[in-house]
């Protein structure tokens, strides 16, 4: 089994006498050494699948390591083994233990639209950037481990008091709701093992060994839950690269390997240099660049894939000489070397750069994705099905309640609601349970509350059903009930009409696969829909070329790449000005150049228009910390710069090009 891998990987995978901590640089192997070791442990050591949990941060990357396992172990039975995200770990712990905590098993989980309207509420109808930065803010707290006591006693002037305060109040109201967000997956966990030693000792009982993907991505939260589950046993392998840490932003902590060492003296580590991505040059490129860091550990990349093209950088005359630059140089390649379009990617570090390019690609058109679109489970026709889900799930939870009660209409509008609201604040009770309350009858006409009732009674019915009989006779009575296909059509076009009631074919086709192959109920569907980012059956792959932030391209790879717009104040950002934030910015370049496996062109522009406005542009200082012998200038070069092709390359490049044709 382990035959195949190199002699680093394979101490990797078999060391047991402690934990341990595996650096893996950019494109070494490392899924391979956590499945390998998963199956390793399995087969060769004698670990009961069911007390082992390896722990990722995607739902992609967990579906990834299933797939290998499951190869590796081909007629093994693996029933019971744990491999998840952070969150879906914490919300299956929390399950099991919820009443510990005060909340029920059926609690509700609300993504970032749900908390969106709940500080929407809180604050009082203000702007949506006012939204994201309290969201942003809280999230931070929660994911440093700070209770909103905790931030009001931190706090250095009025504006941050009224910012815990409102943490306090969301947290109140989310506890009203029976409901948690997906930092609570992280955060009650912790609280649970802290406050609760008995439920802390059967889970590590539960799980004897622990693997932790990414691990340069944990959060202080993730940490303390990954500390206590391991114990003072200790049995566990942290996979991470300290030199792709590039989550700061949003709490992730590279003090985090530090902690490690601190925490566990006798860690051992071992690296993972060998890459089998890149070639030598585009390693070279990486590893000057990334040597400009300080390091808690040095390590340095290399290839047998031999020595490679040479990275090219162009100076562009503007934004929209970048863009046609960049599509005529990837058609030009294309053609050249018979290519297809998904081998090349245009990355670049903030979402408004891809507009250009967007437009280029439309014009000469070629196929491309965008990432970062939206997310199946954001579409409106499926938020729409899945508030009935978690209404039956939850009848506490009012964001689901208001949704499913007025998608379809059914008699019951606006005064209504803020009647039957009105109410259940005084009595301090949802909306669900107010509208049971005799004296909500004398509060609305006869044949409102009739409705009300008659909704309310049918969402009882079905939660009856949903945790006992199977999954599709319940789910579709429910969509024959709510008569939702007839309601698209009559409030939408006809062809807007059918895609959305395609897709809520397909969700529902989705929920009735999954619930059968995994034994779940449609209770127990709706928690997993929760956590789901995208429907796993249309993650289809397409000959398109991919534009991409550097965020959301890490963990890929492309044969051509082209990292665009690498200029001060776009990469490093403006607002990175400290050293460690310019040290995370150098992180997203060594992110960038590492993407790429045969090819790497760089540009950047020397002008950029800005409204009506040009602003001339400086070119990024990363760029200068290239290795310039490996690096060839085009374009309006910078001074001192080595020359551009030279006279011999072109003419080869033009007869290779004339053999094509001929």
């Amino acid at each position: 089994m382990l035959s195949k891998l190199n002699s680093a990987q394979r101490e990797a995978i078999k060391y047991l006498d402690g934990p341990l901590l595996v650096l893996a640089g950019a494109g070494s192997g490392k899924t391979g050494v956590i499945t390998h070791k998963l199956a390793y442990l399995i087969e060769q050591c004698g670990y009961s699948p069911r007390n082992i949990a390896a722990i990722t941060f995607t739902n992609k990357a967990a579906n990834e390591m299933h797939e290998r396992v499951g190869k590796l172990l081909a007629g093994r039975n693996t029933k019971g083994l744990t491999i998840s995200t952070f969150h879906a770990l914490g919300m299956q712990i929390l399950r099991e233990e919820a009443g510990l905590l005060g909340y029920k098993k059926q609690f509700s989980i609300f993504d970032s639209a749900d908390t969106a309207k709940i500080i929407s509420e809180l604050l009082g109808a203000p702007d949506k950037q006012d939204i994201r930065n309290a969201q942003s803010v809280i999230s931070n707290w929660k994911a440093g481990f700070i209770s909103p006591e905790h931030a009001s006693c931190q706090a250095e002037n009025e504006a941050a008091q009224r910012m815990a305060l409102l943490y306090a109040r969301y947290q109140e109201t989310l506890r009203a709701y029976q409901a948690m967000d997906f930092d609570d997956l992280i955060r009650l966990p912790v609280d649970l093992f802290q406050n609760f030693p008995e439920a802390l000792q059967r889970w590590q009982q539960r799980f004897r060994y622990l693997l932790i993907d990414e691990y340069q991505d944990t959060n202080d939260c993730q940490y303390q839950m990954m500390r206590l589950l391991a114990g003072s046993r200790a049995a566990l392998t942290a996979v991470g690269d300290d030199d792709q840490a590039i989550y700061a932003w949003r709490g992730a902590s590279t003090a985090n390997l530090q902690n490690l060492q601190n925490d566990h003296p006798t860690l051992r580590v071992i690296k993972l240099e060998q890459n089998y991505r890149s070639s030598q040059r585009i390693l070279t490129c990486a590893n000057h660049v990334i040597s400009n860091n300080t390091k808690l550990f040095e390590k340095k990349l290399w290839s047998e894939h031999g020595p490679g093209d040479l990275i090219r950088v162009f100076a562009a005359k503007d934004d929209e000489n970048e863009a046609e630059s960049v599509v005529m140089r990837l058609l030009a390649h294309k053609f050249e070397h018979g290519t297809r379009f998904s081998d090349y990617a245009i990355l670049y570090r903030s979402n408004h750069l891809s507009r250009a390019f967007e437009s280029q690609l439309r014009e000469q058109k070629v196929p491309y994705t965008v990432s970062g679109g939206t997310s199946f489970f954001e579409r409106a026709e499926i938020k729409d099905i899945v508030a009935y889900l978690r209404l039956i799930a939850n009848t506490d939870d009012d964001p689901a309640f208001i949704r499913a009660i007025t998608t379809p209409k059914r008699g019951i509008g606006n005064q209504t609601l803020e009647k039957l609201a009105s109410y259940a604040a005084t009595r301090n009770v949802s909306l669900f349970e107010a509208a049971f309350e005799s004296a909500m009858a004398h509060q609305l006409p006869a044949r409102q509350y009739e409705d009300l009732m008659t909704f309310c009674n049918f969402i009882n019915r079905m939660e009856a059903r949903a945790g006992k009989e199977e999954c599709a006779p319940v789910l579709a009575d429910l969509m024959s009930a709510i008569d939702y296909e007839a309601w698209l059509f009559d409030s939408h076009e006809p062809r807007q009409a059918e895609n959305k009631w395609a897709n809520v074919m397909d969700f529902v086709g989705w929920i009735n696969r999954k619930s059968e192959a995994d034994g779940k109920t449609l209770l127990a569907m709706t928690q997993t829909i929760a956590l789901m980012n995208l429907l796993e059956s249309r993650d289809q792959e397409s000959d398109a070329v991919s534009l991409s932030t550097l965020h959301a391209a890490k963990g890929l790879e492309f044969g051509h790449v082209f990292l665009v717009g690498t200029e001060e104040g776009i990469l490093p950002h403006e607002r990175s000005e400290a050293p460690e934030q310019i040290e995370e910015e150098r992180r997203l370049m060594y992110v960038g150049i590492t993407r790429a496996q045969r090819s790497l062109q760089i540009s950047y522009c020397t002008k950029r228009r800005q409204g009506k406005e040009w602003k001339l542009c400086e070119p990024s200082r990363f760029l200068q910390e290239l290795p310039q012998d490996e690096v060839v200038y085009s374009g309006m070069a910078p001074a001192g710069s080595p020359p551009a092709v030279s006279k011999d390359e072109g003419m080869a490049k033009l007869a290779r090009l004339k053999a094509m044709l001929g």
